[in-house]
């Protein structure tokens, strides 16, 4: 780490083979190391996971790669917000050891061919809708793991599917790498912060609340002792679509281990939904921790 006085001076990075070899010589100065896989255009989710890495270990890599293989072909991938400038700067204000920032060609150079996939969970819920995305997330960070050689990853629980994803992978392949799966950081009125939430307007922005009012509502039904999950994904359906220019892709009460629906909620569990406001995809879950009391 570069330091003047109090302040870290980040390094940016821009290619495997130096990453590799900064990754190589923290591990022979047995130092810890921290990696937060970002695609960039920073909002205080993703600082949240920064901040712990920050915290618990003793350095942080911040990734920022746009990763072209988890987008569909009818998807966001030309329009995805991107701000490096930005970005930097704030990484950089916040203590960043090194920023980690690849060209496509460099994590995907011609003749590429290989990919990861974990089977049976990257085709249900957003793997479902997203065909292959799951196997890009998978691939992408396997490659980011084995570059960087981190003892610690940071996710975000906004994509808890993929988090359970990657978690059994890395059991899988047996990669030492424990991944720490942060809350979901929220606006005030209770939006769960997205990238894609610059797409929406005035109207939009509003309508987008329904995603967490039904998930709200659920949370209401369980602590009310419902527990057969029909009536619920009802109830949370209907919140839903009471807003204009929303449409379901999927809503569900799922088992936290194999993402099949369950029928009743006597366990740890995971509701998820996602939701089209006008063209943006959104994504939001709650995680069921207690049966007993639905919270």
């Amino acid at each position: 780490m570069a330091v003047q006085g109090e302040k870290i001076l980040m390094k940016t990075i821009r290619t495997i083979d130096e990453m590799a070899d900064v990754a190589v010589t923290l591990k022979l100065g047995k130092k810890t190391v921290g990696l937060v896989p970002t695609m960039g255009f920073l909002h205080e989710g993703h600082l949240s996971l920064v901040r712990e890495s920050l915290k618990e270990t003793e350095v942080t890599v911040v990734s920022l790669f746009v990763n072209p293989t988890q987008f569909g072909p009818a998807e966001d991938f030309r329009e995805y917000p991107r701000d490096l400038n930005r970005d930097s700067e704030i990484l950089e204000n916040l203590g960043v050891d090194y920023l980690f920032y690849p060209a496509d060609i460099e994590m995907y150079p011609p003749n590429y061919r290989t990919f990861v996939e974990v089977h049976d969970l990257q085709d249900k819920l957003c793997g479902k809708a997203r065909p292959g995305h799951f196997r890009g997330v998978c691939t992408v960070v396997l490659k980011l793991f084995n570059i960087i050689q981190p003892d610690m990853a940071f996710f975000g629980q906004k994509d808890a599917q993929q988090v359970i994803i990657l978690k059994k992978m890395a059991e899988d392949l047996n990669f030492p790498v424990a991944i720490s799966a942060l809350p979901i950081v929220r606006e005030k009125d209770g939006l769960a912060l997205s990238s894609r939430n610059v797409y929406l307007n005035k109207d939009q922005r509003h309508a987008a609340l329904c995603l967490y009012k039904s998930l709200q509502e659920a949370k209401r039904m369980l602590c009310s002792g419902e527990r057969k999950t029909d009536p619920i994904l009802r109830k949370m359906k209907d919140v839903i679509l009471a807003e204009s220019e929303t449409r379901i892709d999927y809503v569900a009460i799922v088992d936290t281990d194999s993402l099949e629906p369950i029928e009743e909620v006597s366990k740890e569990c995971l509701i998820v939904l996602a939701v089209f406001v006008g063209r943006v995809r959104l994504i939001d879950n709650m995680w069921i921790h207690n049966s007993a009391t639905g919270v």
